[in-house]
């Protein structure tokens, strides 16, 4: 008898928002009931910000209520260990309350999530409109994955923090900048440099921005569209890119992948480019005549 064959593909995360996305939906074949969310508050407003419904819609993404209204309220003031609620309308926490009139009864568990610090960001929730026998395995899939979300929180501000570090603006006179980027480029962080540069370019009034490339990990197709469409927005707004520090390795990547610089400026290092809009560099006590 043949063994069946699977198939696994990695997946790679690039924030908060798509992880949260596949935790949902591991945890909806793992759990029978209808609703599974994640909601945000700030202990006045709640807000789901990530949602999975099987058959009925019973929250939408976006969806806002007073934090005291909400079943949500109850689960972070329950404190670290899940709140077990297999019938609202018999529960004197919640049978009483407007969330279970709307849903005609119903149940409900839920555990709070926390940033690492440990203020609350939120809560990750299971939602009915009947009742629902939870068992000791639900319990721990929901201790699980409020703890996995909360170090997934953590990893995103970290990234949050590394983009911002490695993509920083360094004004160097009136006019010019340079723009040191480092690391492995993504998608995502292709576009926050974009942002970033044509922010900062008008907000300190630039003529010249440096794109240093030397801190680039590798360099491929994406990478080299990133770049060009980074230069080309610049020049739009009238600052005048100068890319350098292509590596000899990075130049012959970019000339098999087809990298068309048209009529950029590039200089293989920093001192070139300062020279071609020009600033001279000297040693101390050394004369410029």
């Amino acid at each position: 008898m043949e063994k069946p064959s699977y198939t696994y593909q990695s997946k790679e995360f690039q924030n908060f928002d798509e992880a949260a996305d596949s935790i949902l939906k591991v945890m909806s074949r793992l759990l029978d009931i209808n609703t599974l969310f994640i909601a945000k508050n700030d202990l006045k407003t709640n807000e789901i910000v990530k949602v999975l419904n099987k058959e009925e819609t019973l929250l939408r993404e976006g969806d806002t209520l007073p934090f005291r209204e909400t079943l949500c309220k109850l689960s972070v003031e329950h404190g670290n260990c899940p709140l077990i609620i297999p019938d609202l309308a018999k529960s004197e926490l919640t049978r009483s309350m407007g969330v279970t009139n709307n849903l005609g009864g119903g149940c409900f568990i839920g555990i709070p999530v926390y940033y690492e610090n440990g203020v609350n960001y939120g809560t990750i929730c299971g939602l009915d409109n009947k009742p629902y026998n939870f068992k000791e395995e639900h319990i721990e899939l929901f201790i699980t994955m409020g703890s996995l979300l909360s170090y997934v929180l953590e990893l995103d501000e970290a990234n949050r923090q590394i983009q911002n570090l490695a993509a920083p603006m360094v004004p160097i006179t009136k006019g010019v900048a340079i723009l040191p980027i480092i690391g492995h480029i993504t998608d995502l962080r292709a576009e926050n440099i974009l942002i970033t540069a044509l922010k900062k370019s008008e907000e300190l009034s630039l003529s010249h921005l440096i794109i240093d490339l030397s801190g680039i990990i590798k360099i491929d197709d994406m990478v080299s569209d990133s770049l060009l469409r980074i230069a080309n927005s610049l020049r739009l707004i009238g600052v005048k890119p100068v890319l350098t520090g292509f590596s000899p390795e990075m130049a012959r990547k970019a000339a098999t992948r087809g990298f068309d610089s048209g009529d950029i400026v590039i200089k293989a290092t920093l001192e070139q480019a300062l020279n071609q809009i020009g600033f001279v560099l000297k040693k101390e006590g050394e004369s410029l005549l």
